[in-house]
Protein backbone atom coordinates (compact mmCIF):
# COMPACT_ATOMS: atom_id res chain seq x y z
CA UNK A 1 0.00 0.00 0.00
CA UNK A 2 1.31 3.36 -0.68
CA UNK A 3 2.34 5.75 1.87
CA UNK A 4 0.70 9.11 -0.02
CA UNK A 5 2.66 11.63 1.81
CA UNK A 6 2.43 15.26 1.66
CA UNK A 7 4.74 17.38 -0.18
CA UNK A 8 5.33 19.06 3.42
CA UNK A 9 6.74 15.74 4.48
CA UNK A 10 9.62 15.54 2.26
CA UNK A 11 10.26 19.32 3.02
CA UNK A 12 10.65 18.50 6.61
CA UNK A 13 12.21 15.23 5.88
CA UNK A 14 15.12 17.20 4.40
CA UNK A 15 15.10 19.78 7.39
CA UNK A 16 15.51 17.20 9.91
CA UNK A 17 18.32 14.98 8.11
CA UNK A 18 20.53 18.29 7.66
CA UNK A 19 20.04 19.24 11.30
CA UNK A 20 23.02 18.81 13.81
CA UNK A 21 20.47 20.74 17.30
CA UNK A 22 19.06 17.61 19.03
CA UNK A 23 16.21 19.74 20.22
CA UNK A 24 15.39 21.00 17.37
CA UNK A 25 15.54 17.56 15.05
CA UNK A 26 13.36 16.03 18.31
CA UNK A 27 10.62 18.84 17.14
CA UNK A 28 11.20 17.84 13.47
CA UNK A 29 10.41 14.69 13.95
CA UNK A 30 7.51 15.17 15.99
CA UNK A 31 6.26 17.20 13.41
CA UNK A 32 7.42 14.40 10.52
CA UNK A 33 4.78 11.91 13.03
CA UNK A 34 2.27 14.58 12.91
CA UNK A 35 1.24 15.19 9.52
CA UNK A 36 1.96 11.66 8.39
CA UNK A 37 -0.89 9.89 7.75
CA UNK A 38 -2.05 7.47 9.57
CA UNK A 39 -2.89 4.03 7.42
CA UNK A 40 -1.11 0.33 6.63
CA UNK A 41 0.67 2.00 4.52
CA UNK A 42 2.88 4.27 6.69
CA UNK A 43 2.75 2.03 9.79
CA UNK A 44 6.24 0.76 9.50
CA UNK A 45 7.37 4.70 8.94
CA UNK A 46 5.40 5.26 11.66
CA UNK A 47 7.48 2.91 13.77
CA UNK A 48 10.55 3.84 12.65
CA UNK A 49 9.72 7.77 13.32
CA UNK A 50 8.71 6.94 17.13
CA UNK A 51 11.88 4.95 17.75
CA UNK A 52 13.73 7.73 16.53
CA UNK A 53 11.99 10.04 18.74
CA UNK A 54 12.55 7.78 21.66
CA UNK A 55 16.00 7.71 20.89
CA UNK A 56 16.39 11.81 20.15
CA UNK A 57 14.82 12.17 24.04
CA UNK A 58 17.39 9.73 25.42
CA UNK A 59 20.14 11.70 23.78
CA UNK A 60 18.76 14.76 25.46
CA UNK A 61 18.17 13.67 28.96
CA UNK A 62 21.67 12.91 28.89
CA UNK A 63 21.62 9.22 28.40
CA UNK A 64 24.27 8.97 25.66
CA UNK A 65 25.93 12.00 26.96
CA UNK A 66 30.42 11.89 27.27
CA UNK A 67 30.89 15.63 27.39
CA UNK A 68 29.75 17.80 30.23
CA UNK A 69 29.44 20.99 28.56
CA UNK A 70 27.22 19.63 25.79
CA UNK A 71 25.10 17.98 28.84
CA UNK A 72 25.03 21.67 30.72
CA UNK A 73 23.48 22.82 27.26
CA UNK A 74 20.81 20.23 27.26
CA UNK A 75 20.19 20.62 30.78
CA UNK A 76 19.35 24.84 30.14
CA UNK A 77 17.17 23.75 27.26
CA UNK A 78 14.32 22.66 29.05
CA UNK A 79 12.53 24.42 31.91
CA UNK A 80 9.66 22.59 33.88
CA UNK A 81 6.36 24.42 33.61
CA UNK A 82 4.93 25.95 36.89
CA UNK A 83 1.80 27.97 37.39
CA UNK A 84 -0.69 29.00 34.53
CA UNK A 85 1.11 29.70 31.85
CA UNK A 86 4.93 29.75 30.97
CA UNK A 87 6.29 33.40 29.87
CA UNK A 88 9.68 33.69 28.24
CA UNK A 89 11.26 37.48 28.37
CA UNK A 90 13.73 38.02 25.80
CA UNK A 91 15.65 41.11 24.00
CA UNK A 92 19.14 42.90 23.18
CA UNK A 93 21.42 43.76 26.15
CA UNK A 94 20.69 45.98 28.60
CA UNK A 95 16.66 46.31 27.52
CA UNK A 96 15.23 45.69 30.71
CA UNK A 97 14.58 41.61 31.42
CA UNK A 98 15.89 41.46 34.87
CA UNK A 99 14.70 44.38 35.85
CA UNK A 100 11.34 42.81 34.84
CA UNK A 101 12.00 40.05 36.52
CA UNK A 102 13.15 41.91 39.89
CA UNK A 103 10.10 43.27 39.89
CA UNK A 104 7.38 40.80 39.58
CA UNK A 105 8.74 37.86 41.51
CA UNK A 106 11.18 37.15 43.74
CA UNK A 107 14.23 36.31 42.19
CA UNK A 108 16.81 37.83 42.55
CA UNK A 109 18.74 38.47 39.05
CA UNK A 110 21.70 40.20 38.81
CA UNK A 111 20.47 43.96 37.55
CA UNK A 112 23.45 45.64 36.31
CA UNK A 113 23.79 48.79 34.00
CA UNK A 114 26.45 46.79 31.85
CA UNK A 115 25.15 44.29 28.93
CA UNK A 116 25.57 40.72 28.47
CA UNK A 117 25.19 40.38 32.87
CA UNK A 118 22.82 37.32 32.20
CA UNK A 119 24.49 34.43 31.73
CA UNK A 120 22.04 31.68 32.48
CA UNK A 121 18.26 31.43 32.37
CA UNK A 122 16.61 32.49 35.50
CA UNK A 123 12.71 31.66 36.94
CA UNK A 124 10.47 33.15 39.30
CA UNK A 125 6.93 33.14 40.02
CA UNK A 126 4.60 36.49 39.40
CA UNK A 127 1.31 36.78 40.92
CA UNK A 128 -1.29 37.91 38.89
CA UNK A 129 -4.68 38.15 40.80
CA UNK A 130 -5.57 34.73 41.57
CA UNK A 131 -2.97 32.67 39.71
CA UNK A 132 0.61 32.92 38.89
CA UNK A 133 2.92 32.74 35.65
CA UNK A 134 6.06 31.58 35.47
CA UNK A 135 8.68 34.06 33.92
CA UNK A 136 11.84 33.23 32.43
CA UNK A 137 14.70 35.81 32.41
CA UNK A 138 17.38 34.78 29.47
CA UNK A 139 20.61 35.87 28.17
CA UNK A 140 20.69 39.13 25.75
CA UNK A 141 20.12 38.00 22.05
CA UNK A 142 22.19 39.90 19.71
CA UNK A 143 25.07 39.60 16.75
CA UNK A 144 27.46 38.53 19.71
CA UNK A 145 25.59 36.35 21.34
CA UNK A 146 22.74 33.94 20.77
CA UNK A 147 22.97 31.27 23.29
CA UNK A 148 22.46 27.49 21.38
CA UNK A 149 19.84 26.46 24.17
CA UNK A 150 17.58 29.38 23.56
CA UNK A 151 15.62 28.24 20.68
CA UNK A 152 14.11 25.59 22.92
CA UNK A 153 13.44 27.58 25.69
CA UNK A 154 11.59 29.82 23.26
CA UNK A 155 9.87 27.24 21.31
CA UNK A 156 8.38 25.41 24.78
CA UNK A 157 7.32 28.72 26.15
CA UNK A 158 3.15 29.70 26.10
CA UNK A 159 4.31 33.50 25.38
CA UNK A 160 6.92 35.56 24.24
CA UNK A 161 7.83 39.08 25.61
CA UNK A 162 10.28 41.11 23.65
CA UNK A 163 11.45 43.39 25.68
CA UNK A 164 13.13 46.82 24.23
CA UNK A 165 14.85 49.38 25.72
CA UNK A 166 12.17 52.54 24.52
CA UNK A 167 14.81 55.20 25.04
CA UNK A 168 17.42 53.59 22.74
CA UNK A 169 17.61 54.91 19.24
CA UNK A 170 19.15 51.24 18.04
CA UNK A 171 16.32 49.12 19.76
CA UNK A 172 14.46 48.45 15.67
CA UNK A 173 17.94 47.57 14.90
CA UNK A 174 18.55 45.60 17.65
CA UNK A 175 14.99 43.74 17.52
CA UNK A 176 15.29 43.01 13.89
CA UNK A 177 18.66 40.99 14.32
CA UNK A 178 16.96 38.83 16.89
CA UNK A 179 14.38 38.34 14.49
CA UNK A 180 16.50 37.76 12.02
CA UNK A 181 18.74 35.13 14.11
CA UNK A 182 15.30 33.40 15.37
CA UNK A 183 14.02 33.38 11.81
CA UNK A 184 17.42 30.87 11.67
CA UNK A 185 16.19 28.67 13.93
CA UNK A 186 12.91 28.26 12.14
CA UNK A 187 11.07 30.48 14.87
CA UNK A 188 9.02 33.43 13.79
CA UNK A 189 7.92 35.84 16.76
CA UNK A 190 4.19 36.24 15.32
CA UNK A 191 1.53 38.45 16.69
CA UNK A 192 -1.00 35.61 17.52
CA UNK A 193 -0.95 31.91 18.46
CA UNK A 194 -2.17 30.47 15.51
CA UNK A 195 0.33 30.02 12.41
CA UNK A 196 -0.73 31.02 9.29
CA UNK A 197 -0.78 28.33 6.51
CA UNK A 198 3.08 27.61 5.10
CA UNK A 199 5.96 25.56 6.00
CA UNK A 200 5.20 23.09 9.11
CA UNK A 201 9.09 23.28 10.19
CA UNK A 202 8.29 26.62 10.95
CA UNK A 203 7.51 27.69 15.33
CA UNK A 204 4.92 30.59 15.55
CA UNK A 205 5.33 31.65 18.75
CA UNK A 206 2.72 34.23 20.12
CA UNK A 207 4.98 37.72 20.93
CA UNK A 208 3.81 40.60 22.86
CA UNK A 209 6.59 43.73 22.78
CA UNK A 210 7.72 45.06 26.32
CA UNK A 211 8.51 48.76 25.57
CA UNK A 212 10.86 49.76 28.50
CA UNK A 213 11.61 53.12 30.07
CA UNK A 214 8.58 54.26 29.08
CA UNK A 215 8.16 58.27 30.40
CA UNK A 216 4.56 59.40 29.84
CA UNK A 217 4.45 61.09 26.67
CA UNK A 218 7.97 61.38 25.75
CA UNK A 219 8.53 57.86 24.63
CA UNK A 220 4.82 57.71 22.24
CA UNK A 221 6.83 58.87 19.40
CA UNK A 222 9.48 55.75 19.65
CA UNK A 223 6.27 53.59 20.52
CA UNK A 224 4.76 55.07 17.25
CA UNK A 225 8.06 54.09 15.28
CA UNK A 226 8.45 50.92 16.99
CA UNK A 227 4.87 50.49 16.01
CA UNK A 228 5.15 50.54 12.15
CA UNK A 229 7.75 47.68 11.94
CA UNK A 230 5.83 45.51 14.05
CA UNK A 231 1.91 46.91 13.18
CA UNK A 232 0.12 43.96 14.00
CA UNK A 233 2.03 42.86 17.50
CA UNK A 234 0.94 44.51 20.67
CA UNK A 235 3.68 47.06 22.06
CA UNK A 236 3.00 47.33 25.96
CA UNK A 237 4.92 50.31 27.94
CA UNK A 238 6.56 49.39 31.20
CA UNK A 239 8.74 50.86 33.61
CA UNK A 240 9.34 50.24 37.10
CA UNK A 241 9.40 54.01 38.23
CA UNK A 242 5.25 53.74 37.22
CA UNK A 243 3.38 51.31 39.86
CA UNK A 244 0.46 51.49 37.78
CA UNK A 245 2.07 50.92 34.40
CA UNK A 246 3.73 47.99 35.34
CA UNK A 247 0.45 46.45 37.62
CA UNK A 248 -1.71 47.26 34.14
CA UNK A 249 1.50 44.82 32.66
CA UNK A 250 0.36 41.93 34.27
CA UNK A 251 -3.37 42.16 32.62
CA UNK A 252 -2.04 42.54 29.55
CA UNK A 253 0.29 39.20 29.31
CA UNK A 254 -2.75 37.68 30.99
CA UNK A 255 -5.56 38.70 28.28
CA UNK A 256 -2.37 37.72 25.69
CA UNK A 257 -2.58 34.14 27.06
CA UNK A 258 -6.46 33.88 26.11
CA UNK A 259 -7.10 31.83 29.18
CA UNK A 260 -10.09 32.17 31.58
CA UNK A 261 -10.29 31.72 35.33
CA UNK A 262 -12.85 29.28 36.99
CA UNK A 263 -14.13 28.57 40.37
CA UNK A 264 -15.78 26.07 41.17
CA UNK A 265 -18.16 25.21 44.39
CA UNK A 266 -19.71 22.38 46.62
CA UNK A 267 -22.78 22.16 46.72
CA UNK A 268 -23.63 24.33 49.75
CA UNK A 269 -20.76 25.98 50.14
CA UNK A 270 -19.33 29.10 49.32
CA UNK A 271 -17.04 29.49 46.34
CA UNK A 272 -13.34 28.07 46.52
CA UNK A 273 -11.43 31.42 45.01
CA UNK A 274 -7.86 29.94 46.31
CA UNK A 275 -6.88 27.72 43.29
CA UNK A 276 -8.96 28.21 39.62
CA UNK A 277 -8.94 25.74 37.18
CA UNK A 278 -7.00 27.61 33.94
CA UNK A 279 -8.68 26.81 30.74
CA UNK A 280 -8.49 28.51 27.22
CA UNK A 281 -10.97 30.95 26.16
CA UNK A 282 -14.37 29.40 24.96
CA UNK A 283 -13.56 26.36 27.01
CA UNK A 284 -17.14 24.63 27.68
CA UNK A 285 -18.36 23.14 31.79
CA UNK A 286 -17.17 19.69 30.02
CA UNK A 287 -13.77 20.90 29.90
CA UNK A 288 -13.68 22.12 32.94
CA UNK A 289 -14.99 19.08 34.54
CA UNK A 290 -12.46 16.70 32.45
CA UNK A 291 -9.63 18.99 33.44
CA UNK A 292 -10.73 18.30 37.45
CA UNK A 293 -10.34 14.39 36.84
CA UNK A 294 -12.09 12.37 33.39
CA UNK A 295 -13.92 10.39 35.15
CA UNK A 296 -15.69 13.30 36.73
CA UNK A 297 -16.48 14.69 33.87
CA UNK A 298 -18.29 11.59 32.34
CA UNK A 299 -20.51 11.11 35.39
CA UNK A 300 -21.57 14.92 35.49
CA UNK A 301 -25.38 15.73 34.76
CA UNK A 302 -25.00 19.32 34.83
CA UNK A 303 -23.81 22.10 36.51
CA UNK A 304 -24.98 25.61 37.79
CA UNK A 305 -23.23 28.55 36.73
CA UNK A 306 -22.83 32.14 38.69
CA UNK A 307 -21.00 35.06 36.41
CA UNK A 308 -21.51 38.52 34.71
CA UNK A 309 -24.27 38.47 32.41
CA UNK A 310 -25.50 35.24 33.93
CA UNK A 311 -29.17 34.28 36.11
CA UNK A 312 -27.39 33.09 39.74
CA UNK A 313 -27.23 29.63 39.75
CA UNK A 314 -28.34 29.14 36.48
CA UNK A 315 -28.37 25.55 35.30
CA UNK A 316 -26.33 24.72 32.27
CA UNK A 317 -25.62 21.21 29.83
CA UNK A 318 -21.90 20.39 29.57
CA UNK A 319 -21.61 22.19 26.05
CA UNK A 320 -22.30 25.62 27.66
CA UNK A 321 -19.32 28.00 27.48
CA UNK A 322 -17.49 29.76 30.37
CA UNK A 323 -16.54 32.78 30.96
CA UNK A 324 -13.35 34.66 32.96
CA UNK A 325 -14.27 34.59 36.62
CA UNK A 326 -17.33 32.19 36.41
CA UNK A 327 -18.29 30.13 39.41
CA UNK A 328 -19.68 26.52 38.59
CA UNK A 329 -21.05 24.13 40.92
CA UNK A 330 -21.12 19.95 39.47
CA UNK A 331 -23.57 17.65 39.63
CA UNK A 332 -23.30 14.22 39.18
Amino acid sequence: MPANLPPQYYELERQFNKETDLSEKLRLAKELLAIMPKHKGTDKLQADLKAKISKLKQQLEGGQKTHGAHHHVDQLSHIDKEGAAQIILIGPPNSGKSSILDYYTNAKPLVADYPYSTHEPKTGMMTFETIQFQLIDTPPISDQQFPQYLPNLIRQADLVVLVCDISDQTTPGQLAVIASLLEGKNIILASSKAPPSGNPRFAYKKTIIAAYKYVSSESDYAIKQLQTGYPDHLIAPTSFLDDDLMERFKRVLFEAMNIIRVYTKRVGHDPDFIDPVVLPKDSTVGDAAFRLHKDFAERLQFARVWGKGKFEGQRVKNSFVLSDEDILEFHI
